[in-house]
């Protein structure tokens, strides 16, 4: 990577939860000195201790010695304001999604970090734009959108505000590089590249869920395909109510259909691994996902009461619908220039949502399939399930041309 005018030696850390861990370490771990902060000292002295237990674990798994987890942790100060972290290169804000509370936050690093500072946010699917404009300095302003857990999973999607100026990108991606992660550039959208995609697989999901699936069956047919694991098993190990908590903050999407089993399930405490059950059921100290019958009735009683009339629904259409689903997407991205190649979005997929290596991507396997034989499936999707099956500009344009989405 060429050197850029940005040299990050001294990073900041906002925020003491479960990313705001992961982040620090991974700064911490990449030699970087880190400044962290919460406005919770508590909930700070905790997330410490549990940054010593995980290197102390590293060393009884052999990957590291005791003078490197000693090392690592000597390069993580806790801070408790805004003015003790006013020297640092770069600040990393890592609160929950409130787009108000990190505009609060950027003004005040705007207005105390040194000129030359970058600010970056960890959002996952705010307006990085709007986050910029409240700064003096929004060409040094970008997102990086690191996936939980951050120390462990690869991806870094590097988010390019519209006045993020190329040199502060290029320390974004120095830095992605340091970090041993696999960073792709992504423009200014709403979920950005991985999330964007991701809302119209789970939309698929659900909505199957309403039409006749059970979770299990989803989740089968897509680890049958080979992902990680399926949709609900992944909902169940990131929490069901992260999403419910964001619908209820911003007053959107709570009526919407396919979100009305969530609803019931955070009703009903069910978050999912964390607190025994959610769209399964756990055992104390078990990650293993067991089949739970009242979800099935939760199911059943939903879908009825909003006049769904149940079928059985295949392994083979439940593949179809999720992948077409992300492929359309894609494509819709690509049209748009968020993304700089179908390269990317698989590079996206394989290291951030557990898509099958073998499968090469999902644009990679769209195109293996022939876009002219993906556009008719999508036109056949839309003939019995509406409109939003109508397929991507850019799949139509390369069909007629015999091209695959790299040459796009």
């Amino acid at each position: 990577m060429s050197q850029t005018p940005f040299d990050i030696q001294r990073a900041a850390v906002i925020g003491a939860g479960t990313m705001g861990r992961g982040i620090v370490m991974c700064l911490a771990t990449a030699g970087i000195q880190v400044k962290w902060m919460d406005t919770n000292p508590q909930m700070l002295n905790q997330a410490l201790e549990i940054v010593g237990h995980t290197y102390a674990r590293n060393v009884d798994q052999g990957r590291i010695d005791d003078a490197e987890a000693a090392r690592r942790l000597a390069r993580i100060t806790k801070v408790a304001d805004y003015a003790a972290i006013h020297d640092v290169d770069l600040v990393i804000e890592a609160v929950y999604e409130n787009l108000e509370l990190k505009q609060q936050i950027f003004r005040e690093l705007d207005r105390l970090l040194k000129p030359e500072a970058i600010l970056a946010s960890n959002t996952s699917a705010l307006d990085i734009d709007a986050i910029a404009a409240v700064t003096r300095r929004p060409e040094q302003v970008l997102g990086l959108h690191f996936f939980s857990p951050a120390h462990i999973m690869k991806l870094l999607e590097v988010v390019r505000g519209a006045k993020t100026s190329p040199d502060v990108l290029k320390a974004g991606l120095a830095l992605g590089e340091r970090m041993g992660k696999v960073s792709v550039v992504s423009g200014n959208c709403h979920g950005f590249i991985g999330n964007r995609m991701l809302n119209t697989y789970v939309h698929e999901a659900r909505m199957m869920l309403l039409e006749g699936s059970f979770p299990f069956e989803v989740d089968g047919a897509l680890q049958g395909f080979g992902f990680a694991m399926g949709p609900f098993r992944m909902f169940d190990v990131v929490g069901i109510d992260l999403g419910w908590r964001a619908r209820q903050l911003s007053g959107q999407g709570m009526d919407e259909p396919d979100v009305q089993v969530d609803n019931r399930l955070c009703e009903m405490g069910r978050f999912g691994q964390k607190s025994g059950d959610g769209y399964y059921h756990y055992e104390p100290d078990s990650r293993q996902a067991e089949h739970d019958q009242e979800v099935d009735a939760l199911i059943v009683g939903v879908s009825h009461g909003l006049g769904y009339d149940r079928r059985a629904i295949g392994a083979e259409e439940i593949v179809e619908r999720c992948l077409l689903a992300l492929v359309n997407e894609g494509a819709k991205i690509l049209q748009e220039h968020i993304a700089e190649s179908a390269h990317d979005i698989d590079l996206v997929y394989l290291n951030g949502y557990g898509f099958p290596q073998a499968g090469g991507g999902p644009m990679t396997w769209a195109s293996h399939q022939g876009l002219a034989e993906i556009e008719k499936r999508l036109l056949d999707l839309k003939a019995r399930l509406g409109e939003h099956w109508q397929p991507a500009e850019l799949i139509s344009r390369l069909a007629r041309e015999g091209k695959t989405f790299a040459e796009a």
